[in-house]
């Protein structure tokens, strides 16, 4: 199966964690990378990038060197939308994420969507609950958690300013940490 492969390495401060990865951010090598899909703008636009990155592997490489976040999934699984995931699919996956999380021990691990949250609590078997949008109460291993909603076009009910407003608190949540 061709997906896409994690940006990660030691010592992360952030690691991104995204449902599963898009038929187009296969093609292109990196996540996100639906022209239609809102997170590099809102990204760009928020305080947690120290400079606009131009989406691509580059900007990859300098998330992971220069800001300290690096990307993965859920489930590894890429489809058209999430709809086409099964359950065997987050069961496969969320066991494989809850490990690189141990391993690495990102001081954040943020995920994008509910969807994600949800369903990597369910098949990880964590002992927490959804606490809705933002910093969870505990922790995965050393790694705290915050939620962010998903910024994929399919998720039209957060508009670019409201991802902006997300992706700032998660910033100002860092900066006290």
């Amino acid at each position: 199966m061709k997906t896409l492969p994690d940006f990660v390495a030691p010592g992360l401060r952030i690691l991104s964690v995204g449902l599963n990865p898009s038929l187009p951010s296969v093609e292109a090598g990196f996540p996100f990378a639906n022209p239609r899909n809102r997170f590099w703008k809102a990204l760009n636009a928020s305080k947690l990038v120290s400079a606009p990155l131009k989406p691509g592997v580059d900007a990859m490489q300098q998330l992971l060197e220069g800001e300290g976040i690096g990307f993965t999934d859920v489930v590894k699984r890429p489809t058209r939308g999430a709809a086409d995931l099964r359950a065997a699919d987050y069961r496969q996956g969320a066991p494989r994420l809850l490990a690189l999380i141990e391993s690495l021990e990102p001081r954040w691990a943020w995920f994008h969507g509910k969807l994600a949250w949800q369903h990597f609590l369910r098949h990880a078997d964590i002992e927490g609950d959804d606490e809705g949008w933002g910093q969870q109460s505990f922790a995965i291993g050393s790694s705290q958690v915050f939620v962010t909603p998903n910024p994929s076009p399919a998720n039209a009910a957060f508009s670019l300013d409201d991802l902006i407003a997300h992706y700032n608190t998660f910033a100002w949540v860092l900066n006290k940490s």
